[in-house]
């Protein structure tokens, strides 16, 4: 059994500059300060230094990697789509949506942060390590095959797995636990029998025309795929014990029932009780339990395959910390880094009811 961790980082995920504004939108007249566009590269920063600096840092082993090449980015995504991305001139930049900023020479980035995926998920599939994290930005569960939505541009972890598909991988799961639902994974893959997508996150439902799938229970694949997709769509205000619950009685039993190859999970830290972006309160003991669970469920099922990537996290200094819990129950410690501001109660009075009728629901559109 594996007692290191596999990181793949490049400093040129820095590089891509979201800006200021009214929080995540463009700027208010209204207002004399401006603020940081959550999804900036000092979030990433800090999960480097802790990981650097924090007590596993003697576990990792740190590697780069090169920059996904459009061949390796059209297995998920729609040619068109992606010419249109590399043909924005490289000293512009645009709001692709409403809340997401494609910076002026973001491209190269956004190729850097899917190869770093691909890597990572090379370096686990061909058996050089077991378990390996991408420290990936900007994030990419919110992109569809032809659509930018939610600060994401290219799915990493789709594209990872189209290019472990042509070196002979068939079954593989994603377990994305960022705060709100995984839509672009879930479309990519959403007739795809041999793909089980799995998001449990905040119950948000649709946000518009660029995400128009609800993240409902009952959004449970089509066609071929019927079934490989399960939403969890947990309450606000969901804290750790509603977390490990929904994986242990929801998530662990499909995944058990799928049997993958290889196990990959759309690490965001965003259901933290401090995160901007998130209604939640996962504490860093909750990530610790389910990073811990991911890496049972990765042994038990996949010969110990497990590939980390980052999503969403935008709370500068607890995502960070949570970053490097997750990372403490993937290698089966128990708390390693003590949490310096965690506070918020457990309300659990309605998790049986909630999950009771996420798995009705599911139930009944499964039937149907």
């Amino acid at each position: 059994m594996t007692d290191r961790i596999a990181v793949f980082f490049d400093a040129r995920v820095f590089d891509h500059d979201t800006g200021t504004g009214l929080f995540e939108g463009p700027p208010s007249p209204y207002l004399d300060v401006a603020e940081r566009h959550p999804e900036n590269g000092e979030r990433i920063r800090n999960m480097e230094s802790v990981l650097r600096r924090g007590p596993i840092a003697g576990r990792l082993d740190w590697h780069c990697a090169p920059p996904a090449g459009d061949d390796q980015l059209t297995l998920f995504h729609d040619a068109d789509y992606i010419a249109k991305l590399a043909a924005i001139p490289a000293d512009q930049g645009n709001r692709s949506t409403g809340t997401t900023v494609f910076g002026p020479g973001s491209w190269p980035v956004i190729k850097t942060a899917a190869g770093l995926a691909v890597a990572a998920a090379d370096h686990v599939w061909s058996g050089t390590g077991d378990i390996a994290y991408a420290m990936a930005r900007p994030p990419g569960h919110h992109a569809q095959p032809a659509m930018t939505d939610g600060y994401c541009f290219v799915n990493n972890i789709g594209v990872a797995i189209e290019v472990l598909r042509r070196k002979g991988m068939k079954r593989a799961c994603v377990i994305d636990w960022d705060v709100h639902h995984g839509n672009g994974t879930q479309e990519g893959f959403y007739t795809d029998p041999d793909v089980l997508t799995v998001s449990v996150h905040m119950d948000h439902g649709a946000w518009g025309p660029t995400h128009t799938q609800t993240g409902g229970a009952d959004e449970i694949g089509s066609g071929a795929g019927k079934g490989a997709n399960l939403n969890v769509p947990l309450p606000y205000g969901s804290g750790d014990t509603a977390y490990t619950r929904a994986f242990d009685e929801i998530v662990a039993p499909a995944v058990r029932l799928f049997a993958p190859e290889i196990v990959f999970i759309a690490a965001g830290q965003d259901a933290s009780q401090f995160d901007p972006n998130g209604r939640q309160t996962v504490t860093m003991a909750g990530f610790r339990e389910l990073g811990r669970r991911a890496r049972g469920l990765a042994d038990e099922l996949a010969g110990g395959k497990l590939v980390l990537v980052q999503e969403g996290g935008y709370a500068i200094s607890y995502a960070a910390y949570c970053l490097h819990t997750t990372l403490e129950g993937v290698l089966n410690e128990d708390a390693m880094l003590d949490d310096p501001i965690g506070y918020m109660p457990e309300h659990t009075e309605h998790l049986a009811a909630a999950i009771e009728r996420i798995m009705k629901t599911r139930a009944d559109a499964l039937a149907g």
